[in-house]
């Protein structure tokens, strides 16, 4: 007895431990990374066309060109295995004033550049991080530069960051040799800021996030393995309190079954004695009248005979005039209406608790005959009328 009771503190406590330790390392979304996606950028570009490489590589006043609205169009499409393939358009001024190919540049020239590139996202390297996304490249592409122009040998480098998994900024650089210079083309570098929209996304589990599923996985297998013991100690519990269960279950359906009986002979019985109402017909008035004539009495004694006959019936009378006359007359004839509807039947021996009434004047008209059209005195007669409502059964 005292081991059976130290095995099951023992597993009891195993599972705790367990389950502390897959809190810790459900999976965020920080453990997933856009491994497939398009990224369409615009930004801005500068030009070092000086002819100098790198000896002046941050004289940004004399030998960089650069505009002051977005001037560069970028589309990409980007794989799991980190490579990614790129068309852009760029659009330059070479400045007047500035060094272009060594001398001093006279007048303002336009420049512009389609390249296409293959690049390579080195966090596949050096490991994804949570906002760097640095990456390398090559490709060609054509240029306009100095009025001259030539296809270009391309190489870059450059890093994004993200703000999410939609937007960041990409810069980069790239140098761009002339394929020939036989026509005076030289080469030039550019640099290149934008902001980026990533679509079109494909997630997937980092190495860490890899790492923690393996993790969880073994976690689960040892969690069910844990259960399964602890299940075979409770097994003759539960087959002992199944069959109570089923009793309690087979007596909540019986009488689940006899409500669901009892309420559809209600509902039946209600749509009888609804029938003999409707049958009955609505109590009409004359013009400007709230007398109850020979047929109107006839209708009521009918219908006050069903109401005796089902003591837990509560009615609605309910009392309309036609639309001639004022709407503050109308409410008050309605009003005589229904307090002469209801007396009736309490002369017949019909508890008050069992009516309640509400006047409508005109505001419940049952044809077209407002006070915008013309109708004959038989449809004006349909619209002076006393109705009834069952609200509710016993």
């Amino acid at each position: 007895m005292k081991t059976s009771l130290l095995l099951c503190c023992l597993l009891v406590f195993a599972i705790h431990n367990t389950a502390i330790g897959q809190e810790e390392l459900q999976l965020t979304s920080k453990d997933s990374i856009v491994q497939k996606s398009w990224i369409l950028g615009l930004g801005y570009n500068a030009i070092d066309d000086s002819g100098n490489v790198f000896d002046g590589l941050f004289n940004v006043g004399e030998e960089w060109n650069i505009l002051p609205y977005p001037s560069r169009l970028s589309i990409g499409k980007y794989f799991k295995n980190g490579l990614g393939i790129e068309a852009i358009g760029t659009y330059n001024k070479y400045k007047e004033g500035n060094i272009i190919d060594g001398v001093e540049n006279a007048t303002d020239i336009n420049y512009y550049g389609f390249d296409t590139r293959v690049s390579y996202d080195l966090n596949k390297i050096i490991g994804h991080t949570a906002w760097f996304d640095p990456y390398i490249g090559i490709g060609a592409g054509y240029s306009d530069a100095n009025n001259v122009g030539r296809g270009t040998y391309n190489a870059v480098i450059g890093f994004r960051t993200w703000f999410s998994d939609k937007w960041g900024l990409d810069f980069n650089s790239s140098g761009k040799w002339a394929m020939s210079q036989s026509n005076g083309a030289t080469n030039h570098i550019q640099h290149a800021a934008s902001i980026v929209y990533q679509f079109g996304i494909e997630k997937g589990l980092s190495k860490r996030g890899e790492e923690k599923l393996a993790m969880l996985t073994a976690l689960e297998r040892e969690r069910q393995r844990q259960m399964d013991s602890v299940a075979e100690v409770n097994r003759l519990k539960e087959e002992a309190l199944l069959a109570e269960r089923l009793k309690e279950e087979k007596e909540k359906a019986e009488m689940a079954a006899a409500e669901r009986a009892k309420l559809d002979a209600q509902n039946k019985r209600k749509s009888i004695i609804k029938d003999k109402i409707d049958a009955l017909g609505f109590v009409y008035f004359d013009l400007n009248s709230s007398v109850l004539n020979r047929k109107s009495q006839q209708i009521l004694d009918s219908l006050a005979i069903i109401i005796n006959d089902n003591p837990g019936l509560i009615l609605k009378i309910t009392s309309h005039t036609d639309s001639r006359g004022s709407s503050n007359y109308n409410d008050w004839l309605s009003q005589r209406r229904v307090e002469r509807t209801k007396d009736y039947l309490l002369k017949k021996g019909i508890v008050s608790s069992q009516l309640t009434t509400e006047a409508f004047g005109e505001r419940m008209l049952l044809n077209e005959c407002d006070d915008n059209t013309f109708c004959s005195e038989e449809k004006h007669k349909v619209n002076r009328r006393s109705e009834f409502v069952i609200l509710k059964m016993k």
